[in-house]
């Protein structure tokens, strides 16, 4: 589940070409690009272990971010003039055989501010994905976490397989352009057979570049080397802050190493007990029900695309079956198809800032404009970022996408055909019209991948753990309430406790809610936890707005 870039909708609506870019961005220390040669068999694997949890990383100021990364400018100084810090870990390439070769993780610190005998600790952040670099996304949000830089060092990472940690590549000259591909198909051949083709050549491709690590790269893997960061930055407890995919993470964390969890907030929480299927099945839900939220509130503004939320929602998706057929075309050259109307419609929902840019957008594409759209998917990076064409395959970019899949193909032993697709399309138009093919087809996403899955679903249980507070967000579209719930559940009795937000958008806390921000600061400065049934309310968008 791609998190959400911080985009200002000011900036969006200020330009009919929405040209904002998404967060403020940095890199870690300059990447070696060479594993770490295995031992040889001379050094056994408690010694080498000994040796990696010994190891004092050498932290510099942060260079820009990497191509791999998203690129970008290296990060300002704080406004108390902290600087960023930036580092490499080794840690084994398979912790089954730690005495094996190893590679580098890259590593982002922002000191504590207050007095050193306030200090807890380290607080570790992971950004959701998964895929996502946390060394690049930690300095664009770190204003949201101010308060809690007066007692922890902000810390952050790119886990294995992404962006500067050993991030996987699948570029390939011979990979079909993804814009190309119809991943909604209907036509009941071509286009099921060109999207089945693409996921496998993909596949391939990420086998010929990435080979080596592909096996390696799952959460269970990076939970562990979580827990080696942990242990270098001098910590006896992880505290921690997972948003999105970085509440499954951090679940995952929690069942490995119960006894060595401190105090860890689980944001927009991942539903632990669903496979692929059912996770997009629920995801189709969650984003119908945010996108009638939208539309209610359009039709409330007196928008021009219906005097109610049903019609709204049947605009869209007679829209959306339209440019399916006949695709808008852009002044660059580009075009407003169906599957880049969703890409528009499901990017604004992560946000409710993103509304008014939405409205906006459906508004010139029912008037046959699709300029406003096409930018503002590609502004909030979820259109037009399949990958590399070029001729040369080592040319590097962000390599997100190719990680998101990589992750989620090594966790996941779910392997589904058009067939079972097919068998669930009518679930999943039920639950939403307009997401529910591309949700649906989507379980074929790790089709002919060269790793075999890990489990239908991550083990979580954390019986002994202490509370792990959970927040879960009633309109969220992407990690849907009920995950939360259902988190609780999983990892044991008196582990899980639940803040409820009853707001939009994906996650919580960096909605700006003062209620959330303020539960989840007490907890993490005071160990001081919400009473039981605790709600926050969102302040509705201003009308008008």
């Amino acid at each position: 589940m791609p998190t959400a870039r911080a985009i200002s909708t000011a900036v969006l609506l200020s330009t009919a070409t929405l040209l904002a870019s998404s967060l403020a961005a940095c890199a870690p220390a300059a990447r070696d690009g060479e594993r770490h040669g295995d031992t040889g068999g001379t050094t056994s694997d408690a010694q080498a272990l000994n040796d990696l949890r010994e190891q004092s990383p050498t932290w510099r100021d942060c260079p820009a971010p990497t191509p791999l990364q998203g690129g970008g400018e290296a990060p300002g100084a704080l406004p108390d003039g902290t600087r960023w810090q930036c580092a490499t870990l080794r840690t084994p390439l398979d912790w089954k055989h730690p005495s094996g070769e190893t590679i580098d993780l890259a590593l982002i610190r922002a000191r504590a501010s207050g007095a050193p005998d306030d200090r807890i600790g380290s607080l570790l952040f992971n950004f959701g994905g998964p895929g996502g670099s946390g060394v690049a996304t930690l300095p664009g949000l770190a204003p949201d976490y101010e308060k809690l830089r007066t007692r922890y060092d902000l810390v952050s990472f790119d886990p294995r397989g992404v962006g500067n940690s050993e991030g996987v590549r699948c570029l390939d000259a011979g990979l079909p352009d993804e814009d190309d591909i119809d991943n909604t198909p209907d036509d009941g051949g071509d286009e099921t057979n060109a999207l089945v083709r693409f996921n496998r050549a993909t596949a391939a491709a990420c086998k010929k570049n990435s080979g080596d690590v592909l096996p390696y790269v799952g959460t269970t893997q990076a939970a562990q080397d979580m827990d080696l960061v942990r242990q270098v930055l001098g910590d006896d407890k992880l505290h921690y802050f997972g948003i999105s995919y970085g509440t499954e993470l951090g679940g995952v964390y929690a069942h490995l190493f119960p006894e060595r969890v401190g105090r860890a907030v689980l944001d927009g929480v991942v539903d632990p007990t669903h496979d692929q299927m059912a996770q997009a099945l629920a995801q189709a839900g969650g984003f119908q029900l945010a996108f009638e939220h939208f539309a209610a509130w359009c039709a409330r503004q007196g928008c021009a695309l219906g005097d109610d939320a049903e019609a709204v929602v049947d605009l869209a998706v007679d829209l959306e079956e339209a440019l399916d057929d006949t695709p808008l075309t852009t002044s660059d050259g580009g075009e407003l198809d169906g599957d880049a109307l969703i890409d528009a419609i499901s990017g604004a929902l992560y946000r409710q800032d993103y509304w008014p840019a939405l409205r906006a957008g459906l508004e010139a594409a029912a008037d046959d404009n699709g300029e406003v759209l096409h930018d503002l998917a590609e502004a909030l990076g979820q259109h037009g970022a399949g990958g590399d064409t070029d001729d040369d395959p080592t040319d590097e970019e962000s390599n997100e996408d190719d990680a998101f899949r990589a992750i989620t193909c090594d966790d996941s032993s779910s392997r589904y055909t058009v067939a079972d697709v097919r068998s669930r399309l009518a679930d999943f138009l039920e639950a939403s019209p307009l997401f529910g093919p591309g949700l649906a087809w989507s379980a074929l996403s790790c089709d002919g991948w060269p790793v075999p899955g890990a489990a239908r679903h991550p083990e979580v249980s954390a019986p002994g753990a202490p509370p792990v507070l959970l927040v879960g967000n009633t309109g969220d579209p992407a990690t849907p309430y009920e995950g939360a719930a259902r988190m609780a559940e999983r990892l044991g009795e008196k582990v899980g406790v639940e803040l409820t937000y009853e707001g939009e958008g994906h996650g919580a806390y960096d909605s700006g809610n003062t209620c959330v921000q303020d539960t989840v600061v007490a907890y993490l400065l005071n160990g001081t936890l919400p009473k039981p049934g605790t709600v926050c309310e969102a302040e509705p968008l201003p009308e008008g707005k």
